[in-house]
């Protein structure tokens, strides 16, 4: 992405449009916002103004504020257009500084439709968009309902190189459900997480702790709210943004739907998945449910699978992994003679797996971790070795994918670890060199 300056030529083909007419109510809440700020810091003088100014002219000062307010959202919005090309797409912004975005559509790996709750209710949506190399996604934020889904499908079919003509006449690509997560399912799940249980704890336990050695019933109230704010982000939270938890498949990537009070409809990009995290919790495993998370390259999007059988998850990853049969996986322990001495007790969680098409690590007791990376996204390959596990004739294993992220196969033999280094390079070269384009609907 790019920025031009002001005045640059218009899009060579596909007029400017505007965001949806409501727009301008939420542009307005960045001076009110700014206003409150002020009166804030200002506290004592502002009231004491106030107070000497007559009942009309604090009348005029509100409608004044109010309909400043309105004309700076109006004119934001007024300012601000949207257009795509044959070959980007362009967003003009700003009132008093203009900013032009040039996205490319060849480098857009995936399109969300957010639909916060007040958003649902004025039947508009957010789209928000996942470039490669771009930190930060674009949005345009809000369009009508209807705008939004098909300018998702637009941008995607002309991403997969479709002529604009026949771009627009696509409309949204056909799906087909795979999964979707019970509320009873995700609830339970919850439940059963150490980390649950122990935020309920930390919750019992703080503030008692503290009001018994300070005495100060407001000091045990301090220690108590942040730990019901991580209690309701890592429990009420979660069920509210994984609530109707659906993937489907379609020929633009994995659709995931999900949300209650804020839907979100988000993609996971073909060809852009790095590595795959299974995650089994100590009292997950009885009922044989798992978490399947991702790590995509330029992208936040990182779960797959809020909970699921494991059969069920493992026949959705096969969709982001084709032709990786993760049952087949065999994974070799670490050595007990040297590894045991380098990590106690906990050194029976760790193990790797090599397939033809995928290098797997685990690690974990209590909460079980299985990382997978398809040997075409290792970017390079490192080993490790600390004093005290040279001592002990055992290393680290490093693979390092293109999200910045890094599976680590520990406590390997050293006679081992050195042939895996170089069988695993020598593997993901020979697999980027014959792994399918990342390109939108070529499956």
């Amino acid at each position: 992405m790019s920025r031009t300056p002001a005045g640059s030529p218009a899009p060579a083909s596909g007029g400017e449009r505007r965001l949806h007419p409501l727009t301008p109510l939420r542009r307005a809440w960045v001076p009110i916002a700014a206003t409150v700020g002020v009166l804030a810091q200002q506290g004592e003088n502002v009231t004491r103004r106030i107070a000497d100014l007559s009942a009309p002219l604090r009348l005029l000062a509100v409608a004044a504020l109010v309909l400043g307010f309105g004309a700076y959202g109006f004119l934001s919005w007024w300012f601000t257009h949207y257009a795509v090309t044959d070959t980007e797409l362009r967003i003009r912004s700003g009132l008093f500084f203009r900013r032009t975005a040039h996205i490319r559509l060849d480098r857009i790996q995936a399109v969300d439709v957010t639909r916060p709750l007040p958003a649902r209710i004025a039947g508009v949506a957010k789209l928000r968009l996942d470039v490669i190399g771009v930190e930060d996604k674009d949005e345009l934020a809000f369009l009508g309902e209807r705008d939004a889904v098909a300018l998702r499908a637009e941008l995607l079919a002309r991403a997969a190189g479709f002529a604009p003509a026949r771009a627009a006449e696509l409309g949204e690509a056909p799906q087909r459900g795979l999964l979707r997560v019970r509320p009873r399912d995700l609830a339970l799940s919850l439940l059963l997480s150490l980390g649950f249980w122990a935020a309920v704890a930390g919750g019992l336990g703080a503030p008692v702790m503290v009001w018994w050695v300070s005495s100060n019933p407001w000091a045990a109230l301090v220690t108590l709210l942040p730990v019901l704010g991580a209690l309701w982000a890592g429990t009420v939270g979660r069920f509210l943004g994984e609530y109707d938890w659906t993937v489907a498949e379609s020929p633009d990537g994995l659709r995931l739907d999900h949300g209650l009070l804020d839907r979100a409809h988000e993609t996971v990009p073909p060809g852009r998945v790095q590595s795959v995290r299974i995650v089994e919790p100590l009292l997950w495993r009885r009922r044989g449910w798992v978490r399947v998370e991702l790590a995509v390259a330029g992208s936040k999007n990182d779960v797959l699978v809020p909970v699921a059988s494991r059969a069920a998850a493992q026949a959705v990853v096969a969709r982001v992994l084709p032709g990786v049969d993760l049952a087949a996986l065999e994974f070799a322990p670490a050595p007990r003679a040297g590894a045991r001495w380098v990590v106690p007790v906990w050194w029976k969680g760790y193990g790797v797996a090599v397939s033809a098409e995928v290098f797997a690590a685990r690690r974990g007791r209590l909460c079980r971790r299985t990382e997978i990376v398809p040997h075409a996204k290792v970017q390079s390959v490192r080993l490790t070795q600390g004093p005290w596990e040279r001592a002990r004739g055992v290393a680290d294993l490093h693979v390092d994918t293109g999200a910045n992220a890094t599976v680590t196969a520990r406590l390997r033999a050293f006679a081992e670890a050195g042939p895996l280094l170089r069988a695993q390079a020598a593997r993901s070269r020979t697999s980027r060199a014959s792994a399918r384009p990342d390109r939108w609907m070529t499956g």
